[in-house]
């Protein structure tokens, strides 16, 4: 089967309804999904941008937790003339005749769903992540499907010991058929019997010394019918049910992904994986022509920086920043930073408008949004709309690792000041 064929008769579901409950406060007000990227994205654009550039043009997103946002972003990205069959499309958990719960898990989104699924002529189904940080080629993983004659192909990307514990790790021979599965093992023995064995590593360019693992990425394509049957039971989730089940009664491989990957799982991953960006040469590259990343358009003009001093930060649309210090930054949309400020090692995920726009939002005494004159932020996010008074220092310094405050929580060692809050002048954090 030729790839256009295979783009037309393949359609991807992208999983959009996790709560997120690890990226809080992040997540306090939005679906892990809908979680502001690299300045001006979400990370639900990764994978339906993956689809869009590997030519899969009928996409549905399923969603159920703090949804607005999600919903609003994807119907202001993602929109197709008259005249073709691409769509990318919501649907919403929902109480129905058949089933009056919300979703219990990953399979158990995809069966309450299953029946606009299969309306369509469609010979394989792409489940995706919604939260995860990769570019992907999903023709090849298709193609790799088709060709080894697999049930389900699951994609893997190859860990090290230190990071298997937190994976289900598959274990397949040279031929990447999987016939093991084991969810975040921690025994050094079992991990042991797990290792990619060598003839494979030396099939993928690796040292055959190397002791590497297959992480699940939660990526599989499933056959038409293998998915129906395979759904045909009271199983919630893919990973821990599906999966194993599949193992005993049906052909299914790996597909080995050796490129960037970051599951965007916990405060610190979300820090550190925004900060990469701003290195000279980045892990994850949004700057790729043939492989862009879509987003929704905002026509707002270009940033506006008067003597200020920036190193290594990305500096997205509509900004204002006066004499200020940034280094190593991530700097959102519509932010605004004052004189003498300085932003160190930090995410700021701006705003959703301009003073200006909304000053009805604004109590008597509150500073201005964005951030004010001398403050000195550092290993902080600073989620949106947020209001930084005069001279306030935020930074983990001297802190414990994980602590809820008034207007601030810290995880992972990182400050993190949630979507609105305000943060008086003179604060300390």
């Amino acid at each position: 089967m030729d790839v256009s064929s295979l783009q037309n008769c393949t359609l991807a579901v992208v999983m959009g309804g996790g709560a997120g409950s690890r990226l809080f406060p992040l997540t306090k007000d939005r679906s892990k999904p809908a979680v502001p990227l690299a300045g001006k994205y979400r990370l639900v654009d990764i994978p339906i941008s993956n689809c869009l550039n590997s030519g899969l043009r009928q996409v549905y997103v399923l969603t159920q937790f703090n949804s607005t946002s999600l919903h609003r972003h994807i119907h202001a990205s993602y929109k197709f003339d008259n005249f073709t069959k691409s769509f990318v499309e919501i649907l919403a958990a929902q109480q129905t005749p058949e089933g009056a719960r919300w979703y219990q898990g990953t399979a158990d989104a995809v069966r309450q769903n299953l029946r606009y699924f299969l309306e369509g002529p469609y010979d394989y189904y792409l489940i995706l992540s919604g939260d995860q940080l990769y570019r992907m080629d999903y023709r090849d993983l298709l193609r790799r499907h088709v060709e080894s004659g697999a049930d389900l192909t699951l994609g893997t990307t190859p860990v090290d010991r230190a990071a298997a514990s937190g994976f289900g790790i598959m274990h397949s021979d040279k031929d990447r058929r999987i016939f093991r599965f084991e969810e975040k093992p921690k025994d050094p023995a079992l991990l042991s019997e797990l290792m990619i064995p060598a003839e494979l590593l030396q099939d993928l360019g690796l040292s055959k010394k190397a002791e590497l693992y297959q992480g699940s990425m939660g990526i599989y394509v499933f056959n038409r019918q293998v998915l129906i049957d395979s759904l045909n039971n009271d199983y919630d989730d893919f990973g821990k049910h599906i999966i194993p089940a599949s193992l005993q009664k049906r052909k299914v491989f790996a597909y080995i992904f050796q490129g960037y990957w970051e599951d965007i799982g916990t405060i610190r991953a979300f820090f550190e994986a925004n900060l990469a960006l701003t290195d000279t040469l980045p892990p994850y590259n949004f700057f790729d022509r043939l492989a862009p990343i879509y987003t929704h358009p905002r026509f707002l003009p270009a940033s506006k920086i008067n003597a200020a001093t920036v190193r290594r930060a990305i500096i997205s649309d509509g900004c204002i920043i006066s004499d200020a210090h940034i280094e190593r930054a991530v700097i959102g949309v519509r932010s605004v930073i004052d004189s003498g400020a300085t932003i160190r090692n930090s995410v700021l995920m701006g705003a959703d408008f301009y003073e200006d726009e909304a000053t009805t939002g604004r109590s008597a005494g509150d500073p201005p949004l964005g951030v004010g004159r001398n403050s000195v932020i550092d290993r902080a996010i600073i989620d949106k709309n947020a209001r930084i008074g005069q001279g306030v220092v935020i930074t983990p310094d001297g802190k414990a690792p994980n602590v809820d405050g008034q207007n601030f929580f810290i995880r992972d060692g990182v400050v993190v000041v949630p979507k609105n809050a305000v943060i008086p002048d003179g604060s300390w954090i």
